[in-house]
């Protein structure tokens, strides 16, 4: 896209810009509404077995039968068939909401949802600081939406020996990105339980219930946590860091 880019010095020019890709995705369960939100269109697959486990629709992949994403005039819908056992959950929590990229919260009915009980984390994983770091240092090699366009969060899985990244997703929302991760994952058929998370993004609450639903013992946010993220994180036996810096990092969930 075409637009002015106005310099402290007073010159003003025209350059092109790419922007993220920002749309509202319809995700339905065997032809029931169930939440509007707003994401990039792109690796739509992991999103839906991602978000189908997180939202705890499903408890595997096995429980997914086919996902189609369809592009129509207004936005995306997204069409998931899940085994008929798993439609108890759907009418359970079925809503109509509109999330925004920044919020995984809209559209909740009561203030208790936002406590629903959480697993708690099986195993502590052992994860040097070096490791953290290396993760930390390498998460933008594996950007190329953000690097195109500045605007784009990621979430990626890491090998806790050494901290290499072995496989990240990126979206215009944080808990998309991670969402489109954990999808991934299971649709590899690989665990979080032997790996950690690192999202490039302020660690809120649903990042925090996302990674714990998904069985991963640890989540490391490249931004602060909020205190709700924290709580949480203590309360699953989650291993919190936020602040993963190239020079130090906080330590919370411990």
């Amino acid at each position: 896209m075409s637009v002015n880019q106005q310099m402290h010095d007073g010159d003003r020019h025209a350059i092109d810009r790419a922007f993220i890709i920002e749309a509202p995705i319809a995700v339905e369960f065997n032809g029931i509404g169930y939440a509007v939100m707003m994401a990039t269109p792109l690796d739509l697959v992991d999103f839906a077995y991602g978000f189908a486990l997180t939202e705890q629709i499903i408890t595997s992949s096995q429980d997914i039968r086919d996902v189609e994403g369809v592009e129509t005039t207004n936005g995306w819908l997204l069409k998931i068939q899940i085994i008929p056992g798993r439609m108890n959950a759907v009418l359970k929590r079925v809503r109509n909401r509109v999330a925004e990229g920044s919020c995984g919260l809209c559209g909740l009915e009561t203030l208790e949802q936002v406590n629903r009980p959480l697993p708690p984390i099986r195993h502590a994983l052992q994860v040097p600081p070096s490791s953290i770091f290396a993760a930390q240092d390498d998460l933008s090699n594996h950007q190329p939406l953000n690097a195109a366009t500045g605007g784009v969060h990621a979430a990626a899985a890491c090998d806790p020996a050494t901290g290499r990244i072995l496989v990240a997703r990126e979206d215009v929302g944080r808990h998309n990105a991670l969402d489109k991760l954990i999808g991934a994952l299971i649709r590899d058929a690989q665990t979080a339980e032997d790996k950690f998370f690192l999202a490039s993004a302020r660690c809120s609450y649903e990042l925090v219930e996302k990674t714990i639903i998904a069985g991963c013992p640890m989540l490391a946010a490249i931004s602060t946590a909020t205190s709700l993220a924290a709580s949480r994180a203590r309360a699953s036996g989650l291993q919190l860091i936020a602040l993963a810096r190239s020079d130090s990092f906080l330590s919370i969930g411990e």
